[in-house]
This record gives structure tokens, C-alpha cells and sequence, in this order.
């Protein structure tokens, strides 16, 4: 097939498993080498090059303007371009001279809601990090490595049924390279305000003994406001400096445990999430909302994502309509019909058109 797809930045890396490298010089490297081939290619852009460039030298640096210069000139030398958001292909056509097919990303068919049966056996695995705080103690540890085999954190077993436990921990996942791109604090500010608020929204004197609390809730105690239990995963420089941080956590209702995991663990815990928090920014502005449709919340500041915290879980564990319909846009946004459909209607023409053109 006469055709080579260059998909930007980190474009389809869910499917792939690698980020591609920056558009310059790549762009250019794959613009000759097609010519020379006589190929036509295809730009996938995910974001821009120059925007990302801008985060670490500043946008009003030179080498930000050379780098936009050559990423709009071999950008527009394509055959053809996909783009992930219609605020990216209105920017494409109205400021790059680029007409692009939008294509909304979409997860492989693995990423999936995870099994109680399949929940039950990764939570045994992950056990030795979930017994073991951050911190001296916190407010998921009171029942873990009970002798009880029939008792954990999530869920009860009666005979040979496996039932979720009405108090359980909401369990929130945030995958992170641990860069300083990636605004970890944000995230831990959010979770103490989070366990600030609940007490005041409870009644909570301020001095009340959190002993007695982590109590209650091990007796069965249900609270209009679950716990929050952040499992943080991936490897990166600044993980040490944030694991210290955590460890000074004066929260009650809060816990967060940092792991990494294989590669057939890290999408059974995703499935097994009440809520993933992505604190990626958006160097142009354009690329988030490809992933947030019926299926997110965006946030900009620690307050905003304690508020959507408050609101989603209220309620906790039936009787949160926000959160369920959160859930419901990500298995509709995320289903492997749906993405075959969007394929089939918008990528697959695409390409039949510049091989068409091509070989004309």
C-alpha cells in the first residue's frame, strides 16, 4: 500500500504502546522520504509541536517560532490529515491552510470494566501495597491483612458470592510520569480539600479524633461521603519528592497509594476505578476535549477538582447519579463498535481518497 501515516506527538499510542517523537525534524524526515518513495502520508495531529516546545523555553522563544514555521510548512505538504478534536480542525483550516478529517481516539478493546471476579484476584495481588500507607496510617488500612479470607477492603464474600461492600473506598486512579509537566499538587491540594470539606458538610468538630472515625467506618459505618482511595501509577524523577509530601497529609477520609504496574494489571485496575483523574494540560488548548465528551469533567484549579469530587460522590455507592452517568458516557465513548463506526466513516475514506489521488 502506497500510503505512510504519521501520527503526531503521541497520537494512538494506546494502540501502539510508544509515543511518536516531535513533528521537527520527524515531519520533515517523512516528508522526503515519501517523496522519494513516492508515497503519500498522512498527519495525525494529537496537539501541536511548537505549543509543547513553548511549556519548557517559553512561547515568545525563537526557536518556538522556527519550530511552528516548519511544523506548518510540512504539516501542509500532507496528503491528507486526521485531527482529534473539531477545535483542532477549525484551527487547522482557519490558521495552517489544513483541511482535516476529525477522528476521535479511542482505547483498544481491553481497556474495559473489570469482573468482581477479576477485581478479586488483581486487589489479592496488589495487596502488599495497599496494607502498607504512605504515611503511619490512614483510612483504608484499619481492615486490610485481616486473618478474615472472606473480608478485604472492597468486598465481602458470603458461601460463594462476591459482594461489594456498601462502604467501600472510592477507588481513583491517576496514571503519572512523575515530570514536573504534570501538576501533581494540584491533585493532593484537591484531596485535602476534598477531606476538609466532607467534615464540614458532616459537622465535624475539627478536633475529632480521626481513631474513632477509621473505627465507625471498619464496624460497617456508611457516610454520605465515601472515603477516596488514589492509587497513583507510573515511574518518574519527581515520585520521591511527592511520596514525602504525602506522608505529611493530615487528611482523614483521604489515602493514596503510588505503584507500578505490568502490563496486563495496569487495565484491570483502570476498569476497576470509580474515577480516573488525568492532569495533563493541554499546551494548545485544543486536544482535551477528545477525551472528555458525555465521559469527563475538565478543571483548572485544585478548588474546581475538589468541588467535582464533592458532587460526583455524594452519595457513594448508589445513589451518585453524576458519577453513573459519567460511567455510562465512557462505555458508550469507549465501545469497540462505536470506534469500528468512526473508523470506517471517517479514516478509512480518508485514506481511500489519498491512495485514490496517489495513484492517479
Amino acid at each position: 500500500m502506497n500510503l505512510f501515516i504519521f501520527t503526531q506527538w503521541y497520537c494512538l499510542e494506546e494502540y501502539h504502546g510508544a509515543k511518536n517523537p516531535p513533528s521537527v525534524p520527524t515531519l520533515v524526515a517523512v516528508k522526503w522520504a515519501s517523496s522519494m518513495r513516492k508515497l503519500a502520508f498522512i498527519v495525525d495531529w494529537h496537539n501541536f509541536g511548537f505549543t509543547l516546545l513553548g511549556l519548557s523555553v517559553g512561547r515568545s522563544s525563537p526557536f518556538v517560532s522556527i519550530y511552528h514555521w516548519f511544523e506548518k510548512r510540512y504539516g501542509q505538504m500532507a496528503n491528507g490529515s486526521l485531527c482529534v478534536t473539531r477545535a483542532m480542525q477549525l484551527e487547522l483550516a482557519q490558521n495552517w491552510g489544513i483541511r482535516a478529517t476529525v477522528l476521535y481516539d479511542q482505547p483498544p478493546e481491553f481497556f474495559c470494566p473489570t469482573s468482581l471476579q477479576e477485581k478479586r484476584k488483581l486487589f489479592c495481588r496488589l495487596n502488599r501495597y495497599l496494607c502498607h500507607p504512605l504515611g503511619v496510617r490512614d483510612c483504608v488500612t484499619a481492615k486490610i491483612g485481616a486473618d478474615d479470607q472472606n473480608e478485604s477492603l472492597f468486598r465481602t464474600q458470603v458461601d460463594t458470592d462476591i459482594l461489594l461492600k456498601p462502604n467501600r473506598p472510592a477507588l481513583v486512579v491517576s496514571s503519572t510520569s512523575w515530570t514536573p509537566d504534570e501538576d501533581f499538587e494540584i491533585l493532593l491540594e484537591a484531596a485535602v480539600m476534598y477531606d476538609r470539606r466532607v467534615a464540614a458538610l458532616l459537622d465535624e468538630n475539627d478536633s475529632a479524633d480521626e481513631g474513632v472515625l477509621w473505627k465507625e467506618i471498619s464496624g460497617g459505618k456508611q457516610y454520605l461521603y465515601p472515603r477516596l482511595l488514589f492509587i497513583i501509577t507510573g515511574k518518574g524523577p519527581e515520585k520521591e519528592k511527592y511520596e514525602e509530601k504525602i506522608k505529611r497529609l493530615n487528611v482523614k477520609r483521604v489515602a493514596f497509594r503510588t505503584m507500578w504496574l505490568s502490563t496486563e494489571e495496569y487495565p484491570l485496575l483502570l476498569g476497576s476505578a470509580d474515577l480516573g483523574v488525568c492532569r495533563h494540560t493541554s499546551s494548545s488548548g485544543l486536544d482535551l476535549p477528545m477525551k472528555v465528551e458525555k465521559n469527563g469533567l475538565l478543571f483548572s484549579s485544585s478548588s474546581e477538582l475538589a468541588d467535582e469530587l464533592l458532587m460526583l460522590f455524594r452519595g457513594f455507592p448508589n445513589e451518585c447519579d453524576a458519577l453513573k452517568s459519567l460511567k455510562n458516557g465512557a462505555l458508550e465513548t469507549g465501545s469497540s463498535a462505536r470506534w469500528a463506526a468512526e473508523w470506517e466513516e471517517h479514516a478509512k475514506l480518508l485514506i481511500s481518497e489519498v491512495i485514490s489521488r496517489n495513484l492517479k
